[in-house]
């Protein structure tokens, strides 16, 4: 019994602290390891150019990004506490460096308006599975979507966020978030049709 309850005592610790599987790295590199920093940017730099890219659309900026969120990250990892995963730390890091370029360079996304938009025509007119959707496909459509429908998208479907955080981050409401990604969706999924006939 009281085996059982020492169990039941150590789950719940377990459950409140994030474990870390590359903390002996972190540990390195918040003492200036140059060797440890140089390989949690090789483990986690695909990962983060990746978000950086899929929110600029931008491959030369999301360069530009990815060095910057690596340097903050470095500067700052004495802050990191293990409350979550380092990966997690980091995308946070680059996600709010990728919306303060945004920021910087367009002054205002392009939002449909909630009252123009026509939720009927979200019915399924195809089967999903004939379109054979591939996660490339479909990231080659959203580099064509309007700027505030790829963000919330990408936000949305990629990096965890939603529509109440997105609305905050973007500074819009939740329902202009719930729309733009609606409108996406339906617009990938008309690239999608359109290129599966057009490849017949």
């Amino acid at each position: 019994m009281s085996l059982l309850l020492n169990l039941q005592i150590d789950r719940t610790n377990l459950e409140n602290v994030s474990v870390d599987i590359h903390r002996e790295l972190i540990e390195q590199s918040k003492n200036g390891i140059r060797v440890a920093q140089y390989e949690l940017y090789k483990l986690y730099s695909k990962a983060m150019y990746n978000v950086c890219c899929r929110i600029l659309n931008d491959r030369d900026t999301a360069e530009d990004i990815l060095q910057d969120t690596f340097v903050d990250a470095f500067t700052k990892l004495d802050l990191f506490r293990y409350e979550s995963t380092f990966g997690a730390w980091l995308k946070q890091i680059a996600v709010n460096k990728c919306l303060n370029e945004l920021n910087k360079t367009k002054a205002n996304f392009e939002f449909i308006d909630i009252e123009n938009y026509d939720f009927a025509e979200e019915k399924e007119t195809v089967n999903e599975e004939e379109l054979k959707m591939s996660v490339a496909k479909v990231k080659e459509a959203m580099e064509k979507l309007p700027e505030g429908c790829r963000v919330v998208f990408s936000l949305y479907s990629f990096e965890g966020y939603d529509h109440q955080e997105i609305a905050e981050i973007l500074k819009i409401s939740e329902s202009t978030s719930k729309t733009q990604y609606m409108r996406a969706k339906q617009l990938i999924k008309e690239m999608l049709i359109k290129n599966n006939y057009a490849e017949r």
